[in-house]
C-alpha cells in the first residue's frame, strides 16, 4: 500500500507555534524532507523527534522529488518541511505536491503558521481580497517587469522580501505604483516583531539607508478603481438596452435617471 506525503507547517519565530499535530506528525513517518537538514535539526533537537531526514531544496526537486515519490510508493510516510512556515508557498515543495498529484500520491495538510496571512491580519489594509505575490527577482528588468503587470491590482499586495533588497524595491515600487499605504511586517512572531505602517513614498524616504534587519513581509494597498464618467450619452444608451429588453421607452427613460442622475425628460428626448 503506498504511503503519503504529509506537508507540515514549522513555527515562524516563536517555537511554542509549533501545533501538537505538527509534533506527532514528524515522529510518526518514517523521514522528512527538509529544506535545510541544519535548521530542522534544532527544531526536532528540541521536541526530542529523531525521524531521519533527507534534503530537498531548489536545486535537487527533480531527482530528489523521484526518489521521495520511489520510496513512498512503496509505503514509506514522508513529512516535507521548509526552514519556517508552510512549505511550499513560494517554495520548491510546491513541485513535489505536483510530483505526487500526477503519480496519484495522497497529500496531507498539517496546517501552521504562514508569513503571508500573519502579515495581512496585523497590516491595517482590507483583507476581504488580496493576491500574494511572493518574493521579487534579483533581477531588475525582470523586477519592473513583475511590478508593471500588477500595477493597476486592486486588491491589497503582500510580498517577501529580503532586508538587503528593501531599499530597492521600496524606490522601485513607489516609482511604479505612486504613493499608497504601506505596511512594512518584520520579525513576525518574534521578540522584534514591528508593523511600520507609513506610506510608499515616506518609505522610500525613510528607509533608503537600508537600517530595516529581520524578515520582512510587505503589504500594499491596491490600486484605486478608475470611476467612469457618466454622461448623457451613456444615459441614453441605458435606456436604449433596457427598452430593447422589453421595458417601454418612458420607463426606461425613467430607470436610466435613477441609476444615473440625469432628468428623465433629457433622456427620453434624446430616446426620440
Amino acid at each position: 500500500m503506498s504511503g503519503k506525503l504529509y506537508v507540515v507547517g514549522t513555527p515562524i519565530g516563536n517555537l511554542s507555534d509549533f501545533s501538537p499535530r505538527a509534533v506527532e506528525t514528524l515522529r510518526e513517518v518514517d523521514f522528512i524532507a527538509a529544506e535545510d537538514t541544519r535548521v530542522t535539526i534544532k527544531l526536532l533537537n528540541k521536541f526530542e523527534i529523531n525521524t531521519p531526514m533527507i534534503s530537498y531544496h531548489k536545486f535537487n526537486t527533480i531527482d530528489r522529488g523521484d526518489e521521495i515519490c520511489d520510496r513512498i510508493e512503496k509505503g514509506e510516510n514522508c513529512a516535507i518541511v521548509t526552514d519556517a512556515g508552510m512549505p511550499c508557498i513560494s517554495d520548491p515543495g510546491e513541485v513535489l505536491v505536483r510530483q505526487c498529484a500526477d503519480r496519484g500520491i495522497t497529500v496531507c495538510a498539517v496546517p501552521g503558521p504562514t508569513a503571508l496571512a500573519s502579515a495581512l491580519a496585523i497590516s491595517g489594509l482590507p483583507t476581504g481580497r488580496f493576491a500574494f505575490e511572493g518574493f521579487l527577482s534579483v533581477n531588475k528588468p525582470s523586477r519592473r517587469e513583475h511590478l508593471l503587470a500588477v500595477k493597476n491590482e486592486e486588491r491589497t499586495m503582500i510580498f517577501y522580501e529580503a532586508p538587503h533588497k528593501l531599499t530597492a524595491t521600496l524606490k522601485d515600487m513607489y516609482k511604479t505604483f505612486g504613493d499608497r499605504r504601506i505596511s512594512i511586517v518584520r520579525e513576525l512572531t518574534k521578540i522584534h516583531e514591528e508593523v511600520i505602517r507609513t506610506t510608499l513614498k515616506q518609505a522610500a524616504e525613510n528607509y533608503a539607508d537600508g537600517d530595516i534587519k529581520g524578515e520582512i513581509v510587505l503589504v500594499i494597498e491596491g490600486a484605486k478603481r478608475e470611476e467612469k464618467e457618466v454622461t448623457l450619452e451613456y444615459a441614453v444608451n441605458l435606456a436604449r438596452e433596457l427598452a430593447e429588453k422589453g421595458m417601454s421607452l418612458s420607463e426606461s427613460a425613467k430607470e436610466s435617471a435613477k441609476l444615473t442622475g440625469f432628468k428623465k425628460g433629457d433622456i427620453y428626448k434624446e430616446l426620440i
